[in-house]
């Protein structure tokens, strides 16, 4: 076994080698419950479900975290007097969980919560402050700073001088010494509710973001771990933040860093200006959540998906291939009592190979097509021994990536047929809301949502368009 990973900090690939032999520690930045999950946040999750299974099946013992960041600025702004700041994290994070659960997504060794893990946030606040490395504002506002200059490896991850960057967003300016430094602590502000806000040594507040990741994988994986993963878009200020913070409290913190390619919109980024969000709940409805699997893991993880309209219906006659193979096989075995049947075997050395190089999924796919391709000649030429064999290598490799038929989260294809049905509907009758609200006609608008809403179906107005939730 000889796994390799592109490792973005040193900017290349690297042998992968455990701290502890037999062992893999992953940390993942997970969501900022702020708002609905979208088909970038699923992809995400998925890279590295992938690289969790990979590693599992190469016989490691897999320690994975992934955080939920439930309590940040955009939360509080998205909150109200009748939906308050937790009420809309403990919803969305259901809405995320629900889009990991359809997708077969393993769930984490453990999920912390940022609003749980705030004593440990605080303590290393504290010792970065004893270190020199962090001050407290002397403008009475109780905010808590890194101070960039203090550490001159800043910028060692994204390749980047503090010279040539410019003031950092995460916080107001107020109390800062330099305004490239990031907050660590933010001091509770007029306006924001008691409940958004823990006492502290420096005031009453709340962690900054890229503190509780530092705090959170320290207590889970210890001061130094394999594989801190995230989306590209993290890496800079997130991730550099973090290494940072973590490196000047002493830790080791993260051997590799492991970063994600994007999802855009027939070449243009999703955002909220431009309506070409696409949210999970929508785009799982649109196709069996296996069928979604199989589209945003068939690319390799580093690049860039480029979803266009017909993309989920190439993946679901890919993917038909496949399980009409597995089907027809399936048949010619039963009916040919001389033929034992075969369980699962290894998968081939070729598609072991493309997982190794980085995760290869593109290339181990092929391999996996090309055996069904084999097996349907082999059924051709009637020889059910062989095809029988070559099924259950397309199980195994079909077992690695999450994507086996008749796995249990699989199991219930009508259930998933039938959520297709619905969306469909679902959209069907959003779109003559909206008719109706163009012309005026609110009454029917109104009926359109009653009549959902009876449904147990939850419409949200905003500037992107509709969307709903269940």
């Amino acid at each position: 076994m000889n796994i390799r990973l592109y490792d973005s900090k040193a900017r290349g690939l690297a042998d992968f080698v455990p701290r502890e032999p037999g062992k893999v520690g992953m940390y993942v930045c997970g969501p900022t419950v702020q708002s609905s999950p979208h088909i970038g946040h699923l992809r995400s999750a998925l890279a590295y479900d992938l690289w969790r299974r990979w590693f599992s099946y190469r016989g490691l013992d897999v320690t994975f975290v992934r955080n939920v960041t439930d309590i940040d600025d955009k939360v509080l702004d998205n909150a109200s007097d009748s939906d308050p700041w937790w009420a809309v994290a403990y919803r969305v994070e259901l809405e995320f969980t629900r889009g990991y659960n359809a997708l077969g997504i393993l769930p984490p060794t453990y999920e912390p919560r940022a609003t749980a893990s705030i004593p440990g946030m605080q303590e290393l606040i504290a010792d970065l402050i004893e270190k020199g490395h962090a001050y407290v504002a002397d403008d009475g506002t109780g905010d808590v700073f890194f101070a960039v200059s203090s550490w001159p490896s800043y910028g060692a991850l994204t390749n980047q001088k503090p010279d040539d960057m410019e003031a950092s967003g995460d916080a107001e300016t107020r109390g800062k010494r330099d305004p490239r430094d990031f907050a660590l602590w933010k001091g509770w502000k007029a306006g924001e509710p008691a409940s958004a806000s823990w006492e502290s040594p420096w005031g009453a507040g709340r962690p900054g973001w890229h503190i509780e990741c530092s705090a959170m994988s320290r207590r889970y994986l210890g001061t130094a771990f394999d594989i801190h993963g995230g989306g590209l878009d993290l890496r800079f200020p997130h991730h550099e933040n973090e290494l940072a913070q973590s490196t000047a409290a002493g830790d080791a913190f993260a051997t590799h860093w492991v970063h994600n390619g994007l999802v855009v919109v027939e070449g243009q980024k999703m955002s909220k200006s431009l309506g070409n969000s696409i949210y999970a709940a929508e785009f799982l409805a649109a196709a069996r959540p296996i069928v979604v699997r199989y589209y945003l893991g068939s690319a390799h993880y580093r690049s860039t998906i480029d979803y266009h309209e017909g993309s989920l219906g190439e993946a679901e006659a890919a993917f038909a291939r496949i399980e009409g193979f597995l089907d027809r096989a399936a048949r010619a075995v039963e009916a040919t009592p001389e033929v034992e049947q075969t369980g699962v075997l290894p998968v081939p050395d070729a598609f072991a190979t493309a997982m190794d190089d980085d995760l290869g999924v593109p290339q181990a796919l092929g391999v996996l097509h090309e055996t069904v391709r084999q097996g349907n000649a082999a059924l051709d030429a009637k020889d059910v021994a062989l095809a029988a064999r070559l099924r259950a290598e397309v199980v195994g490799m079909l077992g690695v990536l999450g994507l086996d038929p008749a796995a249990p989260e699989w199991g219930q294809q009508e259930d998933s047929k039938t959520d297709a049905v619905l969306g469909s509907l679902v959209e069907h009758l959003i779109g003559q809301r909206e008719a109706a609200r163009s012309a005026k006609d609110f009454a029917a608008a109104d009926s359109v949502r009653d009549t959902l809403a009876a449904a147990g179906i939850t419409l949200e107005d905003g500037p992107d368009g509709t969307r709903w939730t269940t």
